[in-house]
């Protein structure tokens, strides 16, 4: 489908990643989260390869099988990728895109797509039938898994995964509303668990209420490790961002505190960083480490989980990168977001890149 959507591999841009030079972060105390240990690094990435080009600030991936799907921000479009990463429109959702609005994540499992948009003043949550073969993929009506959380220009959140558990996690930021993250009758500034059909599990620690943890900014990336413990990604304000480990019911502090506090009632990051250098969005677990995916920081910064308060910077010199995702052969997929309104886009942008793990 033309030079957009062709698999770009130049000489140019393997010299620009170059294996994705390592750097290591300052060395700190791990009781300080504010200046991360240096870690070490338990995976050796290879050379981004570039898998699709011509995206329009694309926002989450996902896989039926091994068929990959991406999300775009502003055009609401679900696209599909074949093998050789040409693109194919599966169908459009319904969003409102305006600011950091829009069509933002997508999950998928036992046949349905989900989606996370902004509509109007609220973002939804709903899911759709994927019918049809890879390469003829189309998307059902829409079905109702969760609305009324609240919208706004800013702070939407909208990352969905599903967890060991078998339940739908999604983040829901503030809207611009701050004091709504500490208000747990409210579905803003949390994080949120639901069953598949938009049910609230009788295990949730807010009896009838989807919120799972509270006193969220704008949380955007969610993942867990092979035990079972969930980490959440935190945009801050103009402090500190934030790694966490989410507790059912636990209260993360904002807007009363951004990163560290020390303050009983509050759990604090195991980890925060200058937003200049991170602003962490999508996050993945590979192997034994922890991916996240940096906006500002226009890095791929490696968490190690046996050392949650250290880590190690691959730099791949692409721009700003939105999401990051364990794909199904075990590579490590990112979405780069030049295009969406904050980056300085190429010729080429927005692209997917792919890293495999070396032994």
């Amino acid at each position: 489908m033309g030079t957009a959507q062709h698999t770009f591999r130049s000489r140019a841009l393997s010299a620009a990643a170059a294996a994705l030079a390592l750097t290591a972060c300052s060395t700190g105390n791990v009781q300080e989260p504010q200046v991360p240990g240096p870690g070490v690094s338990t995976a050796q990435l290879s050379e981004p390869e570039t898998i699709s080009t011509g995206l329009q600030a694309p926002w989450s991936i996902a896989f039926l099988g091994s068929t990959p799907l991406v999300s775009e921000r502003d055009s609401g479009r679900i696209l599909e990728l074949d093998r050789a990463g040409n693109q194919r429109v599966v169908g459009v959702v319904n969003a409102q895109g305006r600011g950091e609005g829009g069509l933002l994540g997508i999950a998928v499992q036992d046949g349905y797509l989900y989606s996370y948009s902004t509509a109007g003043d609220e973002n939804r949550i709903e899911r759709r039938e994927l019918r049809g073969l890879p390469g003829d993929l189309a998307m059902g009506e829409a079905q109702p898994v969760l609305s009324g959380i609240p919208a706004g220009p800013v702070h939407n959140g909208g990352r969905l995964a599903f967890g060991p558990d078998g339940m739908l996690y999604a983040t829901a930021g503030d809207a611009g509303n701050r004091d709504s993250a500490q208000d747990t009758g409210s579905l803003a500034g949390k994080i949120l668990r639901l069953m598949p059909d938009g049910g609230v599990p009788p295990d949730n620690p807010f009896p009838g209420s989807a919120v799972y943890s509270y006193g969220h900014r704008n949380p955007q990336g969610i993942a867990w490790n092979g035990a079972g413990t969930l980490y959440a990604t935190e945009f801050g304000q103009d402090t500190w961002d934030e790694l966490n480990v989410i507790e059912p019911g636990g209260n993360y502090g904002w807007p009363d505190a951004e990163g560290t506090a020390g303050r009983e009632g509050f759990i604090d990051p195991v980890q925060q960083w200058e937003p200049g250098e991170a602003s962490p969005s999508g996050i993945a677990v590979l192997g034994n480490s922890l991916f996240i995916a940096n906006l500002r920081g226009e890095r791929v910064r490696e968490v190690p989980l046996d050392e949650p308060g250290s880590a190690v910077e691959h730099s791949a010199g692409q721009g700003r990168l939105r999401d990051a995702f364990a794909a199904p052969d075990g590579s490590l997929w990112v979405l780069t977001s030049n295009t969406d309104g904050r980056g300085t886009p190429g010729a080429y942008d927005d692209r997917i890149l792919r890293l495999q793990l070396l032994p």
